[in-house]
């Protein structure tokens, strides 16, 4: 099927070029029978085809001393176009001097024909080259659909992974009593800060897409925490909350146990912000005690998105707080302490971000 669509599109006109008419007659006799033939009379009207319509041309006959324009200033113009490599050109001429050759040759001519020819060994010589230029695109047309299908199969691979990681952030989310929307609200909240703002700042497109997948996975850890204990309607003790605290470390050493995922270019950001997303800029946070640009921009990014989502949202140990006391208790510092480049920016683009919560910004 793909062979022969290649061949019905592949080129197959002969042009011949040359301001002899008897020798276009010549040559088009010898080649009517294997090409259909076009002439020219010099390599005016001969470079003005081939450029209109150079996928039509198999071959080009060329001949050196012609009005208008000679046959090396079209292999000139030939090799400016890039379509020396595309098209095999032949010079025929009566004059191969030493110079002539060398110059037609140093262009990428095919060959060099002297005249007059013998029927037999231009046709062998021409025939063979368009052939193994014929075969060469063939081969070229098959190895890029194998690319593209591999380069298919990959692209599959990699939303097969990324709706894996999707999955599982969404079954611990539900196992906490929270919808999957949550992860989904802290993945955007995350891309728009880093794609929005200067807080992105020497970051690409694609390492602003791997944080945000790798955000979604900020609370894997919990899928070690007693559902007594995650799932707690009323206020944690103090035993209660270090076990809580766990899931920071529990949640970089099970990203760091899957072999599959350390492959993945979001691992790096993954592991930072499981164990991370609960450090704060005063250096109080846990697990580490981490102060100030010692935590990662990522990880400040997605503490801030969480503390945010779990403020005016609902959930199983409180109501949703109105957005405006949500966004005066972090600016008050009463859900922790954040970088104020941070917040200036999240305070500039909270109005945007707010529409992830169509029904809540409607009500407030």
């Amino acid at each position: 099927m793909v062979q022969s669509f290649i061949q019905a599109q592949r080129p197959d006109t002969l042009l011949i070029v040359d301001d002899n008419e008897i020798n276009r007659e010549i040559l088009e006799h010898i080649f009517s029978s294997f090409y259909p033939t076009e002439q020219a009379e010099n390599g005016r009207v001969g470079l003005d085809k081939i450029l209109s319509r150079p996928e039509n041309y198999c071959a080009i006959l060329l001949d050196v001393v012609m009005p208008e324009m000679d046959g090396i200033q079209v292999l000139h113009r030939l090799k400016a176009e890039g379509l020396m490599e595309k098209i095999p050109v032949f010079l025929i001429t009566g004059e191969a001097s030493d110079a002539v050759m060398n110059e037609a040759y140093r262009l990428g001519v095919m060959d060099v024909i002297s005249k007059p020819v013998v029927p037999y060994i231009v046709q062998r010589r021409v025939n063979s080259v368009v052939e193994l230029f014929r075969a060469r695109k063939i081969l070229g047309n098959k190895v890029e659909q194998q690319q593209s299908e591999l380069l298919k199969q990959a692209q599959k691979i990699i939303r097969l992974n990324e709706g894996m990681i999707e999955s599982l952030a969404t079954a611990i989310e539900f196992r906490s009593g929270e919808s999957g929307e949550h992860v989904r609200r802290i993945h955007d909240i995350t891309r728009h800060l880093l794609r929005h703002t200067d807080l992105g700042e020497g970051l690409t497109e694609v390492d602003i897409e791997h944080i945000a997948l790798a955000s979604i996975m900020h609370d894997v850890g919990k899928i070690a925490i007693p559902d007594a204990i995650l799932n707690k309607p009323g206020r944690l003790t103090p035993e209660e909350f270090e076990i809580i605290k766990t899931h920071t470390t529990k949640g970089a050493e099970l990203l760091e146990k899957i072999p599959q995922l350390r492959e993945h270019e979001s691992y790096r950001y993954a592991y930072d912000i499981a164990r991370h997303h609960h450090e704060r800029w005063d250096g109080r946070g846990y697990p580490d005690g981490l102060k100030g640009d010692e935590i990662s921009i990522w990880a400040q990014i997605v503490a801030l998105a969480d503390v945010y989502d779990a403020l005016v949202s609902k959930r199983c140990y409180k109501t949703a707080f109105a957005r405006q006391e949500a966004l005066d208790m972090i600016r008050d510092n009463k859900c922790g302490v954040f970088n104020p480049r941070l917040l200036d920016r999240f305070f500039a683009e909270e109005e945007k971000l707010a529409r992830l919560y169509p029904r809540r910004s409607e009500e407030n």
